[in-house]
């Protein structure tokens, strides 16, 4: 049988574990709530035992498991397999996590960010398949991203690539703060967190709107609330995601002319409905629409933007996909 690959997704929520074939076919999956506040060696533990099952409910063991893929949020050092300050993993400071997961599976660990992971993911068996090289932009309570060329992962030297957030798209001195401490970076505008904000403070200087009904203590004002009213013709929330879309189109425009990829994909949970949805499709028109009055022509003609495809298993699949590119290197050694 050919063999199987592990993908590790922690998030400050849950941990995703996913068993894959070759082909990036989910074999089985299981997660389980992060210990957040607790050393990394106690989750560790938990997906070595949770890998374990799975593995012997498909009739499998890990003998049958060629290597493991891990990712995390970040920041991190990849080349070292350490994470160092996670905002959301309080318990998590400094900790070799690559060395302690496969010291727990004793199986070879590959280590990558966590959205970087979901770039792969989407780039093996997802919306972006077909090419050979893609951005994913994750539109979540941030703005996090992926590269990959011609299988390879854009980590950077100091494994900071792919912070697409924080790419700078204002520069004035009245940019929105990021929440990182600086200004006028994409997150500040294209987050769930910014649509939010933006639309509070409309709201605050007297814009009409159906949210000022459904908005209250037990309900506080939300992306899903914000793109359920669209779908209701607000147009409030209407010309907020408009501009969200615009401000998103100026992101993609300067990847677009550093990079030069064959596709970009949206993915995260702020999709306003996706492909399937009329606000949905009115967003990601726009972001078209804005990217391609920015861009050289050549480019403009050539632009593919398309939503992810593969959700929230997107991180264990790319995360073990990942491991298997690090594995058949050996292999061809």
């Amino acid at each position: 049988m050919t063999p199987l690959f592990v993908g590790v997704d922690v998030g400050g929520t849950n941990i995703k574990i996913g068993v894959v074939d070759d082909e990036g076919r989910t074999i089985a999956k299981t997660k389980f709530p992060t210990m957040a506040d607790k050393e990394p060696s106690l989750s560790m533990e938990k997906a070595k035992q949770s890998i374990g099952k799975l593995l012997a409910d498909s009739g499998r063991s890990m003998d049958d498991v060629a290597a493991v893929g891990l990712g995390t949020p970040g920041p991190m050092d990849i080349r070292a397999g350490v994470i160092l300050t996670p905002s959301n993993l309080p318990g998590w400071r400094n900790d070799p996590v690559r060395d302690i997961l496969s010291k727990a599976t004793g199986k070879p660990v590959t280590y990558a960010n966590d959205a970087a992971a979901a770039a792969f993911g989407e780039f093996w068996i997802g919306s972006g398949r077909q090419y050979d090289s893609l951005v994913l932009i994750t539109l979540g309570t941030g703005v996090g991203g992926g590269i990959i060329v011609d299988n390879v992962s854009i980590d950077g030297a100091h494994s900071h690539g792919a912070e697409i957030g924080h790419m700078t798209i204002d520069t004035s001195e009245s940019a929105r703060p990021c929440p990182c401490g600086q200004i006028g970076h994409l997150e500040a505008y294209a987050s769930a967190t910014a649509v939010v904000a933006r639309c509070s403070e409309a709201l605050a200087g007297g814009a009409s709107s159906l949210l000022t009904q459904e908005m209250g203590e037990a309900s506080p004002l939300s992306a899903l609330m914000i793109s359920q009213a669209a779908d209701k013709g607000d147009e409030l929330s209407l010309s907020i995601i408009d501009e969200t879309a615009k401000y998103l189109g100026h992101g993609i425009a300067a990847l677009a002319h550093v990079i030069d990829p064959e596709a970009f994909i949206l993915g995260g949970a702020m999709d306003f409905g996706g492909s399937t949805a009329h606000v949905g499709r009115r967003f990601i028109d726009g972001v078209i629409a804005e990217t391609r009055r920015l861009v050289f022509p050549v480019l403009a003609e050539e632009l593919v933007v398309c939503y992810a495809s593969l959700g929230g298993d997107a991180g264990y699949i790319g995360a073990a996909g990942l491991a298997r590119v690090e594995f058949l290197k050996g292999q061809q050694a």
